[in-house]
């Protein structure tokens, strides 16, 4: 099922989620099915629970629409189809390397897209969808799109990591947007104002 994804200006998105006490439940499993069907839906390569107006520490990625940029070599490219993954009581353990920007957009903000800078390696303890408690690195695109999740998952949003002098810039559209005056082609529910914790 399709669900709508919570804008910019709703308070759950700057609240760190709760913990899942069972992952192999139906209804956490549902859920996972409904924020794929929703971020493929909405042309998304992740997608935090908060984002669609469940305060938990969840989140799902496929960066695969990223294989296809010319740029990537073919290692890169096959990761990135292959990297379809299920995140939840997630805990980033470790980050490391040199800082790196890339433009970073986000489906509860649309139509801003802004460089935001990240570590290029991060290792990270999760649960998978079939409840095995697992440590893994990822690096790249991949980590960055796992971050930019993690984020939301902890109250974040990649507008929060901007300086002062781009937020400024930026408040009227994130207004705008708060307020439902932003054209989307996927459902979206609005705040009508901005409520912040």
């Amino acid at each position: 099922m399709i669900l709508p994804i919570v804008a910019y200006g709703t308070s759950i998105l700057w609240k760190r989620g709760k913990e899942i006490e069972n992952p192999l439940s139906d209804e956490v499993q549902k859920l996972i099915d409904d924020m794929f069907e929703t971020m493929y839906n909405a042309s998304g390569v992740g997608l935090a629970a908060p984002q669609v107006d469940r305060s938990l520490r969840l989140f799902v990625i496929d960066p695969a629409p990223f294989a296809e940029w010319d740029e990537l070599g073919e290692t890169d490219k096959k990761s990135l189809l292959n990297a379809k993954k299920v995140f939840i009581n997630p805990l980033i353990i470790n980050e490391e390397g040199e800082e790196w920007t890339f433009e970073e957009g986000c489906l509860s903000i649309p139509a801003i897209h802004e460089k935001v800078n990240r570590k290029p390696v991060i290792t990270m303890e999760y649960t998978d969808r079939e409840g095995n408690r697992l440590t893994e690195t990822f690096d790249g695109l991949i980590a960055r799109v796992i971050q930019h999740e993690y984020d939301h998952v902890e109250g974040i949003l990649f507008t929060d990591r901007l300086s002062p002098l781009k937020k400024r810039l930026l408040k009227r559209k994130l207004e705008k947007i708060a307020k439902g005056q932003v054209r989307v082609d996927y459902p979206m529910k609005f705040p009508g104002k901005i409520r912040r914790p």
